[in-house]
């Protein structure tokens, strides 16, 4: 869908026609929020985007083996290129478990990550300078304000850095860790790979060595939300100009694996007079899950002048169906009492790669709606003869829709925090202690021990 164009604020945009722009006021607040920042923060250091760099990698992919299979014609007998072994590399052991934020933005308290950082040492010993890592946020926009700006297209957000040397070391041959661990906030959005933004955490390494050769070391996290359920959803919807009226139960959160069910009641399709009886007969009922995405592509200060100047963006949404179904039969119709009564199993297409909900203050956001879609014709009959109704020909297609939570399964993980130790003030009262004023004759527990035996 075409854009729109707005101003970056910190707050989620609200909805507006295509094409309009929205002139925003720049707003300066006290303290800033961590994730995300101003637009112009330090981008990463490849000045491509994943497309292109895949691009460019497949490409290379291809001519180096297509010189090879040359080479193999001409030369049958020639041996692989082996390349010279590194003074020295980098890896890392992550302890800690897959990082879960538990319970909504707001509530959460977010999820620890540890590890250590090794530096594997070929050589009989070579000098570090300096040792640095960090952890990154990276938004990558599909839709950029200008298609080939590497600023426009990525924004890069630094939420934590650690400085392992404070000045030059000399390893040895062997294996050098360091540990490292950062308690990662729980308002921070869920990794999110859309069709329009994709959200990504890593691990950047550095380390440069005395010969001024660096080491490098990038590692992707996936961090993922699970919202714990709670009580079911009632909701009604009333459509007029009818009397027909739809309560509907649903489950608090849903799951992108696994079916859940819906339960429908439609009220009020009788409606009796002095001689007839006009009712409502539910024909057929369509359901279908769909995911929203919002972005907004920030413009560089380069090209701020192509969306109307500094500090504005291009307001981006997509809507697509993850899930769908007719219900044909399932129903029971209840006339007497004027109800109709349906329950059915609802599920996300899991070839439709669905996401979960996120909502970021950049503007950045994913939401479900469940569409139910019912049509009903109308039926008269004589209260004599309430068996013998007639269609009168009156139809009508009743469409309404709910929200849902989509959100990772919880397992068997809790949330950090409800893991540690009790704390001093959770241990028991201790036994009491000693007098400290006995004016008595010394106890020998060891004479009385001896004398008693």
């Amino acid at each position: 869908m075409p854009g729109r164009l707005l101003s970056l604020v910190r707050a989620a945009p609200a909805s507006s026609p295509p094409h309009d722009q929205l002139k925003a006021q720049n707003k300066q607040t006290d303290t800033a929020p961590l994730f995300p920042p101003v637009y112009s923060v330090e981008r990463p250091s490849h000045p491509k985007n994943k497309s292109q760099e895949s691009l460019v990698m497949e490409a290379f992919k291809r001519h180096s083996l297509g010189s090879r299979q040359t080479s193999n014609k001409k030369s049958p007998k020639a041996s692989p290129k082996v390349e010279p072994q590194p003074a020295a590399v980098l890896n890392m052991v992550v302890e800690s478990p897959p990082l879960v934020f538990y319970n909504s933005p707001q509530n959460s308290t977010g999820a620890i990550i540890s590890g250590l950082l090794k530096v594997d040492v070929h050589e009989p010993h070579v000098t570090v300078d300096k040792m640095r890592m960090r952890l990154l946020a990276i938004v990558t926009t599909k839709k950029p304000v200008h298609q080939h700006c590497p600023d426009c297209t990525t924004q890069t957000t630094e939420i934590h850095t650690w400085d392992f040397l404070q000045e030059p070391v000399k390893m040895v041959h062997g294996s050098h860790s360091f540990p490292f661990s950062h308690l990662m906030p729980g308002h921070l959005p869920a990794t999110t790979h859309g069709q329009i933004t994709t959200l990504d955490y890593y691990l950047d390494a550095v380390a440069t060595l005395s010969n001024g050769k660096t080491l490098e070391y990038k590692r992707a996290l996936d961090v993922k939300r699970s919202i714990l359920p709670g009580p079911e959803k009632h909701s009604i919807r009333i459509f007029p100009p009818t009397n027909l009226t739809t309560s509907v139960r649903l489950p608090p959160v849903v799951h992108p694996i696994g079916e859940f069910g819906v339960e429908m009641r439609l009220s009020g399709v009788t409606q009796t007079k002095n001689d007839s009886q006009s009712r409502w007969r539910l024909r057929k009922l369509n359901w279908r899950i769909e995911e929203t995405q919002k972005s907004i592509s920030p413009a560089c200060p380069k090209h701020a002048n192509k969306v109307g100047g500094e500090g504005k963006g291009v307001l981006h949404d997509d809507t697509r169906t993850i899930a769908s179904e007719e219900v044909k039969t399932g129903w029971k119709s209840d006339f007497t009492e004027g109800n109709i009564d349906c329950e059915f199993r609802a599920r996300c297409n899991i070839a439709h790669n669905p996401l979960c909900d996120m909502e970021s203050p950049s503007g950045m956001s994913v939401k479900h709606n469940l569409v139910i879609e019912m049509v009903v014709a109308e039926e008269w009959a004589p209260l004599k003869k309430l068996s013998q109704a007639t269609p009168t020909g009156a139809a009508r297609v009743l469409r309404t829709q709910f929200h849902l939570v989509l959100t990772e399964r919880s397992g068997m993980g809790i949330s950090w925090d409800e893991e540690q130790p009790p704390l001093y003030e959770d241990v028991p009262a201790s036994p009491p202690t000693y007098i400290g004023d006995y004016d008595g004759p010394p106890l020998h527990d060891h004479e009385d021990l001896h004398l008693g035996s």
